[in-house]
């Protein structure tokens, strides 16, 4: 689906104290991508006209990353929140690189990489068919601890969203839940940033009480509701990466089953984004696919194989492999106990076994 007037602001400003590593938070991979990466891929669905990503702690890496892997035909605009003051200020921030005073601009967070481009197409689609000035992406949690909760006015739209730390007893009691991904109304979104304050128990500028701001004026704010809750689970400390890697995995492993490949296994194969395979490719346990590898039609794959960066023949059989950088031709058997090094190539119907392999 493709909106008229639509840009987008990644709030990718955060360190990520919780990760305890020198990398920043939107840097960290899943599925062989920066998880900053697969949130522009999923906002490049919706043929944004331009996508600013505010970046603050070591910006100037996550910056030169992103350069680099943008999705083709992706505007990206980068801009720096010097100081980490909110949501509410680095979104300030964000709107100083966008340069239509028209469009509807989707707001996301940094450490949402499940997000698919379908949800945000529904969340533009309810917003633009409400006309109204904010929508907020709501799911429901069994346990809502530590998430911002739902307030509703009688006519059933958003009041407004409370933090935990600012809740009260009851407010904590509900259960519906801010994801943090909005669709503002650029034209009312920057008033409403600039009547924000900071006397909240985290002495923040919240993006959130924006929706306050609006909601208590007569603006409408709606809502979309979002069933899959793993969908948009942050990633702030290694167990939460984890968790998302294995319901990317599962998402990657189910795409490409049902595109025709065989997996013996689903759950015991490891499969990068950016991997292709053609149908009848069978995959049997304990199979690891990484960066750009390509694996050909009716090609076989037995358990210990691990492919980095390799390009796999039509009709080869791997066994018990470990390759980088290497080609694999046609109808080729390889292995058990094989090492392809970077640069080596096995010809069209060769056997190689029991052997390291160097490349030029």
């Amino acid at each position: 689906m493709s909106f008229d007037r639509v840009a987008a602001i990644v709030l990718a400003a955060g360190e990520g104290s919780r990760m305890r590593s020198s990398r920043p938070k939107p840097l960290h991979h899943l599925c062989g991508r920066p998880m900053l990466q697969h949130i522009v891929d999923a906002v490049a669905g919706v043929d944004p006209h331009s996508v600013v990503v505010v970046v603050g702690h070591r910006g100037d890496w996550v910056t030169k990353v992103m350069v680099d892997l943008a999705p083709q035909g992706v505007p990206l605009t980068f801009v720096t929140q010097s100081e980490q003051l909110g949501t509410g200020d680095a979104t300030a921030v964000g709107l100083t690189g966008l340069d239509d005073e028209e469009a509807d601009v989707l707001v996301l967070p940094g450490d949402v990489p499940l997000i698919r481009t379908e949800t945000l197409n529904a969340l533009l689609a309810h917003h633009r068919e409400r006309g109204a000035a904010a929508t907020v992406l709501t799911t429901v949690l069994h346990d809502p601890t530590g998430y911002g909760r739902i307030v509703r006015a009688k006519d059933g739209s958003v009041a407004r969203i409370v933090e935990e730390r600012d809740a009260s007893q009851d407010e904590r009691a509900i259960n519906e839940v801010n994801t943090s991904i909005y669709c503002f109304k650029r034209t009312l979104i920057a008033p409403a940033l600039r009547r924000l304050s900071p006397t909240n128990a985290q002495g923040e500028y919240y993006l959130t009480d924006v929706l306050e701001v609006l909601a208590s004026a007569g603006h409408l704010v709606a809502s979309v509701r979002l069933e899959d809750e793993m969908e948009v689970s942050g990633v702030n400390d290694r167990n939460q990466l984890a968790v998302a890697e294995r319901a990317m995995r599962r998402r990657i492993n189910a795409n490409w089953m049902a595109r025709g490949v065989t997996m013996w296994d689903p759950d015991g194969t490891y499969i990068d984004a950016d991997v292709v395979l053609d149908p009848d490719v069978v995959i049997m346990p304990g199979v690891i696919l990484r960066g750009t590898t390509t694996v050909g039609r009716d090609c076989e794959l037995d358990p210990d194989v691990l492919l980095t960066d390799t390009v796999v023949g039509e009709g080869a059989t791997v066994r018990s492999t470990t390759a980088t950088l290497a080609v694999i031709g046609r109808e080729a058997q390889v292995g058990p106990y094989v090492e392809l090094c970077s640069g080596a190539e096995v010809a069209s119907g060769d056997r190689v076994a029991s052997t390291r392999v160097l490349g030029l």
